[in-house]
């Protein structure tokens, strides 16, 4: 990414395993970063880490349940009152529920929806009225997941939010294609975000690429989606699961 275009980044679910190395990435490329998370002691001390281990670096953390609409609309407000316009937005705060259908509440499915889907729309919406207003155009990434065109048995909730992004991102793309906003989504295969060691020669050997994805393969895909010089793509799902849905699996 070129020297001229180090724009501040929004990363949601910043405590977690992508998307704290997501924050520590972006800030050591030298880009201003804001850190949001319900996990307010572990966003807090990533936070203080990544601003050690690059020298001070612009990072803030301002903690925020997603799952709470007010709070999306307090997130933006204080972020406002900082003077920290995000001239990037990566949407990666989600989890799942894995529960048998027949046993899966209502209540449960909108925890998850509510996380994964809507904090998803209300933060790119928030974003894109500030970039719109800025006239400088920006960047949105949401982090979608392999599960929305495949499944494990029981992850409904998971599987239709996950699915909900990838159609929310090409109708924002069109959306705001006007005031020079592009929206982007990732769909990650199997990212391992603990004990990579601990894993085993079969679980590397079922992908085509030979290995288990890790963190900092999300980190590129986030870097070419946000690099301002690929302003010909946008509406896009980019697929980085290391061939895992590409497949063919037959059982004797």
């Amino acid at each position: 990414m070129n020297e001229a275009a180090k724009g501040r980044v929004l990363i949601t679910g910043a405590a977690g395993g992508i998307g704290s190395r997501l924050a520590e990435a972006y800030a050591k490329a030298g880009h201003p970063v804001v850190m949001t998370d319900v996990n307010t002691s572990r966003g807090e001390e990533i936070a203080s880490r990544i601003r050690g281990v690059t020298g001070e670096a612009d990072v803030v953390f301002i903690p925020a349940d997603l799952a709470v609409p007010k709070q999306i609309e307090e997130l933006f407000q204080s972020m406002d009152e900082q003077s920290l316009h995000a001239d990037i937005v990566i949407n990666n705060a989600g989890f799942g529920i894995t529960k048998s259908p027949y046993e899966l509440t209502w209540e449960e499915w909108d925890s998850v929806l509510s996380v994964n889907l809507r904090a998803a729309f209300l933060c790119a919406r928030e974003a894109a009225m500030r970039m719109r207003r800025a006239g400088k155009g920006g960047s949105i990434v949401n982090i979608a997941s392999t599960r929305a065109f495949m499944s494990e048995p029981h992850t409904e909730a998971y599987a239709a939010s996950k699915g909900g992004i990838v159609a929310l991102t090409h109708a924002l793309a069109a959306s705001l294609g006007p005031d020079g906003i592009r929206v982007n989504c990732i769909s990650p295969g199997w990212i391992e975000t603990g004990d990579y060691g601990a894993l085993r020669g079969i679980d590397h050997a079922q992908h085509p690429a030979g290995r288990v994805g890790r963190p900092d393969d999300i980190v590129r895909a986030c870097f070419y989606l946000t690099d301002p010089a690929n302003d010909f793509v946008t509406g896009i799902n980019l697929t980085v699961d290391g061939g895992m849905t590409r497949k063919m699996i037959y059982e004797p």
